[in-house]
């Protein structure tokens, strides 16, 4: 396949080198002759890992050229991938102007082209770019999106030491696009890529890498919290931390990464804050762990503040335990919102069906006495009778039973656990979905 790539900075020479390697011809589009001379000796615009050896190697092959002439680029490929850079302000918003720019390059060269041409993005962007860089190629092009060109979103996860062996062996390469003939020739550009490929909506496409990078953030800052806390209790941290990573069933893995409602338990709350106090008492600042709880009760806030909106007052609650299957209620993050609800004068119905006052006991039955002291009156057996008189119907946790009730015109829904049955009714509303 021929491919013109546009940006010969880090993701565009090792982007270059490997499509070359891969049996393509690649023909790379910079604004800095440097850059250009760099490739059209047979050298790599950076110092990467094995990337000098590919170039030189393809160049002699006659598989790469560069040049700053955009037009010949577009006419001579039938994919055009963007990788210019997106540099951020001193507020950290990013400048696109370069991505902008590429795209209006492509378009006017397109006017004179023939064909269906791919434009993909590689380049780290902001949701909404994608459908604007197409309004920028389709007026500049003349042409329609889907019909002469698509524009394809398909990040990036390379790794500065190892990004030649990244990019032959990514965890997944992620295509979002909205034409099926695009995503296909981006397949073949691809099929000799290791790793499975995903096909998602665009928008989740431009948005995965900004949540990939916060994260490898977040987990580089919680280690080092951690690692603070033991250094000052004499704890070998790297070896505590081995340990947590040798758990792949909860703490290396998708079980909590799940958008929803609040966290709650007899354990998630307690340790937190008794780690939390231990670093205070060591004094030492923990930003990120001292941040968990108050990002926790934003969750919270953020679920009454969706049933307030909706301007009703009979609120029907189901699943009260903070853990569906379980009749603990300990610091279940439902409990919370009811409590503001009851302050705030809803009238309130609450069914769980492993819930039965008489039956509470010890620690469980102190916690609701003092946040609920009318339970007893708030429980209802009678699910149906509940679903009727409700107008707000809150699902608080996945219960089988909850799958597929029967709402009535005009109830409105709050989802906080996510029940897909669900989705496709009327005045439905998930709290992060």
């Amino acid at each position: 396949m021929n491919i013109s790539i546009f940006g010969l900075g880090y993701v565009g020479c090792v982007g270059m080198g490997c499509l070359a390697q891969a049996g393509h011809k690649v023909i790379g589009v910079d604004v800095q002759q440097l850059k250009v001379d760099l490739i059209n000796r047979g050298e790599a615009t950076i110092v990467e890992k094995d990337i000098d050896k590919i170039i030189k190697e393809q160049f002699q092959q006659k598989n790469i050229r560069a040049t700053t002439d955009h037009l010949d680029a577009v006419l001579n490929s039938d994919v055009s991938i963007i990788c210019v850079g997106t540099p951020s302000s001193s507020k950290g918003h990013l400048n696109l102007d370069h991505i902008y720019q590429t795209a209006e390059q492509i378009g006017r060269a397109l006017k004179n082209k023939g064909g269906f041409h791919v434009v993909a993005i590689r380049s780290t962007v902001m949701p909404g770019t994608n459908q604007r860089v197409g309004e920028i190629v389709k007026r500049a092009s003349g042409k329609k999106r889907n019909q002469g060109f698509s524009v394809v979103s398909n990040p990036e996860f390379l790794r500065e030491g190892s990004a030649v062996h990244d990019y032959f062996n990514p965890p997944l390469t992620v295509l979002g696009g909205d034409s099926e003939k695009a995503i296909e020739i981006m397949e073949r550009l691809y099929e000799k890529i290791n790793g499975p490929k995903e096909r998602v909506d665009i928008k989740a496409a431009e948005m995965i890498k900004y949540v990939n990078n916060s994260f490898h953030a977040l987990k580089v800052t919680f280690a080092n919290e951690v690692g603070n806390i033991c250094q000052h209790l004499g704890i070998d941290s790297h070896e505590v931390m081995r340990i947590f990573c040798l758990d792949r069933q909860l703490n290396l893995s998708p079980y909590y990464l799940k958008p929803g409602f609040a966290f709650g338990g007899s354990c998630l709350p307690k340790d937190l804050k008794a780690l939390n106090a231990l670093a205070h008492d060591l004094y030492l600042e923990t930003p990120v762990l001292n941040s968990i709880e108050k990002s926790n009760e934003n969750q919270k806030d953020r679920a009454f503040h969706m049933i307030e909106k909706s301007g009703k007052k009979k609120i029907g609650i189901l699943g009260l335990s903070f853990k569906v299957g379980t009749d603990d209620l300990r610091n279940s993050p439902i409990v919370d919102v009811i409590e503001k609800l009851n302050g705030k004068g809803y009238e309130l119905r609450i069914h769980d069906q492993n819930i039965s006052f008489s039956r509470l006991v010890g620690k469980n039955k102190s916690f609701v006495e003092e946040k609920l002291p009318h339970l007893c009156k708030l429980l209802q057996d009678d699910l149906d009778a509940l679903l009727q008189w409700a107008e707000v119907i809150v699902i608080a946790n996945k219960n089988e039973c909850y799958q597929g009730i029967s709402t009535r015109k005009g109830q409105t829904i709050i989802d906080l656990v996510r029940v897909a049955a669900l989705e496709s009714k009327d005045q439905y509303e998930g709290i992060c979905w």
